[in-house]
Parts: C-alpha cells; structure tokens; sequence
C-alpha cells in the first residue's frame, strides 16, 4: 500500500485545522503517516497519533527544527520519503508552500500545487488563472509532491486514531538559514482560516481609522475574524494577515461578509468557496454581487453601524 507522509503544521502545542483537511486528502493516495518538526514536540505528537486515519507519526524534535525553517525541515521529509513514502502531502499555505518545493527539489521530482481533488493515484485537480478554471494534472513521478488547498477537503477528527508515535533524525542544522525574531499581531479574534464567520473590509472604507471603527465592532457582535481585500492591505488600513485572496489567505467560513470590496478576481479566489456570502457595496454592478448570496446597494458607512446596532 502506498504511504502518504504529512506535513504537521502546529503553533503553541495546537495542531492547527489546516493539516487535519490535508490528512483528509492525504488518506485518499494510502496509509497516512506524519511528520511533525519542532522542538520540544512531545504532545503535539501525541495529538498527531489521534488523529482520524494516521497510522504513524515520525517525530524530529532538534532546536533545528523549532521554527519550521524549511532549509532544516526539508532535509528531514525528504529522507523520509526516500525511505517508504510515495507522496509528501502538505497544506498548501505560506509554511506548506515554503517546505514543499524543497522537498520535491530535493526529491528531483516536480511538485502538484494546491490540488481541489484526487481523481487518482497520479491525477490530480488544481485551480488556474485565479481559480477561473480547473486543470486537471497528472504526474508520472514514481514519488509525487503535493500541496493541498485545504477548504477543498473536510478535517479528518482531531481524535480516534491510535497511530504509533517514533523518533527520527535528520541532518540538523543546515547552515542556510537563521531564525532571527518574529513580529507577530496578537488578536483574540479567530484565526482567518478556522473562522466560521469572516467580516472583510475594502478600500472604500477611506482609511485604517474608519476600517477598524467600523469593522471591529460588527465583528465583536459576530465573533467573527476580520479580513481585507489586497487593495485594504496594500492602502495600509489592514496588516498582512488580514488579506484574503489569491495572494493572501484561503478561505471558506460558513458566512463571509464583504464589504466595500468591489470583487476582484484576485479576491473571488480566496473566498467563493464561502457557504454564504453576503456583499454590501454601493455600486451594484460590481463584480462581487455575482457571487454573492446575499446583497445590499448602499453606503457602508451608514449601513454597517445599523447592522451592528441591530445585532
């Protein structure tokens, strides 16, 4: 039976949502197996081994590994996979997507990015031109690398498994790379990917004072996450992590409130799997009413606080 090794994302000692849909994707190619890198991992691999469908949990817990560099972390799963893994499953975000193209470098095999779908042992679906269209991909690899969009798959239980937890060593410190500080926004609000309910906000709110004055209390009335749109980011009124689209975070929360967002096809790729959509914008031909499920012509400004009144 083939063997698919996951890539376990974890932050705190949490094992975070986006690898529990990856083992989702991952139990359709074989027998599950998972990588966890860190330092001082010991309960991050336990809860790993409990994971729905994971028969095997290899351990690298070294100081190299304690913050995910991928020039230490790559080493690691690339000797596993030579070893006994067909497939290097990882999810397909900004840590997914920096280990994964070094694993398949290392591997000399070519990588199968952000698959929807697994139509087969070796064929897969992925979105292309901002998920406009769907390719359907095949690879003749005898070991395949592939990252996961994760909203495309349903998160494997975080508990019933009984997988056996066992230590491996890689090769330590590369020497490429150096971990030097992180600076790090600190919100009690849901993390963007695992929100049930995300409030995002455009340019058209004017500035980051209006953006915030008017988005964090609709969002506190929801306990929602608060996105943005690239236009929001780049204009300053949002940090980074706030983007949702194509370039920033991939999205599908149980209700997605857009507003100000005009629906830009860089946007619309980040959030159109949403369950229900709901756009307030006061043009109402933009693009984002096409998609929506639920919409209102008006001015957010006036809007926005009647609706978190009414909350």
């Amino acid at each position: 039976m083939s063997v698919a090794i996951v890539l376990v994302e974890h932050e705190g000692g949490r094992i975070k949502d986006a690898t529990l849909a990856t083992v989702t994707a991952a139990a359709k190619l074989g027998e599950v197996h998972a990588l966890v890198a860190g330092q001082g991992v010991g309960a991050v691999a336990e809860a790993a081994a409990k994971i729905a469908g994971v028969t095997r949990v290899h351990v690298a817990d070294d100081a190299a590994y304690a913050h995910n560099l991928a020039e230490n972390v790559a080493p690691v799963a690339a000797a596993l996979m030579k070893d006994h893994g067909d497939y290097f499953v990882a999810p397909a975000t900004t840590t997914g997507k920096n280990i994964a193209p070094r694993v398949a470098a290392l591997l000399d095999v070519m990588q199968v990015s952000d698959i929807l779908s697994v139509e087969s042992a070796d064929t897969f679906t992925r979105p292309i031109y901002a998920g406009n269209a769907i390719a359907t991909v095949k690879s003749s690899d005898a070991k395949k690398v592939v990252t996961v969009r994760t909203t495309a798959f349903e998160k494997a239980a975080a508990t019933g498994g009984s997988g056996t937890v066992e230590a491996v060593s890689g090769g330590g410190d590369a020497g490429l790379s150096a971990y030097v500080g992180s600076e790090l926004s600190k919100s009690e609000r849901p993390e963007l990917t695992s929100a049930k309910i995300i409030v995002s906000g455009g340019r058209a709110f004017g500035s980051s004072d209006q953006f915030h004055a008017l988005l964090d209390p609709l969002a506190d009335k929801l306990k929602a996450g608060v996105g943005a749109s690239r236009a929001a980011v780049d204009a300053g009124y949002a940090p980074n992590d706030y983007q949702v689209g194509q370039t920033g975070k991939i999205v599908a929360p149980e209700v997605y409130v857009a507003i100000g967002i005009s629906g830009a096809i860089q946007h619309l790729a980040g959030m159109k799997d949403s369950k229900t959509i709901v756009a307030i914008n006061k043009d109402e031909d933009a693009p984002i009413f096409q998609v929506a499920d639920i919409g209102l012509v008006g001015d957010l400004f006036k809007i926005v606080p009647e609706l978190t009144e009414k909350l």
